[in-house]
């Protein structure tokens, strides 16, 4: 399958980048628990974490909203740098993208400075043009402001030659409105209809596959 190089991927962040599905699945049930709503299992989280808390959390808890996501954060961040784990080969994807003249920045639905802090931790914040998480745009992921602000600055613009890296269907779905190149990266193959009309472009089962796949031109 021919694609054209890319001059910019954009990656999401958790569960592309690095493992924090414990962490958000522990701060998620402490805060349904203090909502006094059913927690859920580790793989309804898996399944139903999607968008940002500023647009999920409304929906979740009403009017309380608010109040649900001062407890969610304050639970995350007691111990999220301590479980913050990269995935594997992703760092050294990182510098062999960034080596090869790539512009690389990530569109995260993480709260903004959460997200530039666990990259400052992992000393990869120098990889990317810009780090955008949510609040940081008008619009969360998917919506293409996100992508846009991502590609602030860089002489870039939305297209085929930016490939948009994630692992879930708000990822795909992000892509495919902003116009860029749509690439799942993860282990598991997609499963039947999980990603509706925003299917993936190409699938990579590692990052290494992902390195090979852009530089391959």
């Amino acid at each position: 399958m021919k694609f054209e190089p890319p001059r910019a991927l954009l990656f999401d962040w958790d569960n592309t980048l690095v493992d924090t599905w414990s962490v958000i699945h522990h701060a998620l049930m402490v805060t349904l628990t203090a909502m006094g709503h059913r927690p859920w299992s580790f793989e309804e989280t898996r399944k139903r974490v999607r968008a940002s808390a500023r647009d999920s959390f409304p929906l979740l808890f009403g009017e309380r909203a608010e109040e649900a996501m001062g407890v969610f954060y304050d639970t995350f961040e007691a111990d999220h740098l301590a479980r913050l784990r990269a995935l594997p080969g992703a760092g050294d994807m990182l510098a062999r993208l960034a080596e090869a003249g790539m512009l690389l920045a990530v569109v995260s639905n993480k709260s903004g400075y959460l997200l530039r802090r666990e990259a400052a931790h992992l000393g990869w914040s120098s990889f990317f043009h810009r780090l955008v998480g949510a609040n940081d745009a008008p619009r969360d992921k998917p919506a293409v402001e996100a992508v846009d602000l991502a590609l602030e600055g860089s002489g870039l613009t939305r297209g085929s030659a930016v490939w948009f890296v994630g692992d879930t269907d708000i990822d795909m779905l992000c892509a495919q409105g902003a116009g860029c190149l749509p690439v799942l990266l993860r282990a598991d193959p997609p499963a039947p209809e999980e990603f509706g009309d925003a299917a993936p472009r190409c699938h990579v089962t590692s990052c290494r596959a992902l390195v090979e796949l852009a530089t391959a031109h």
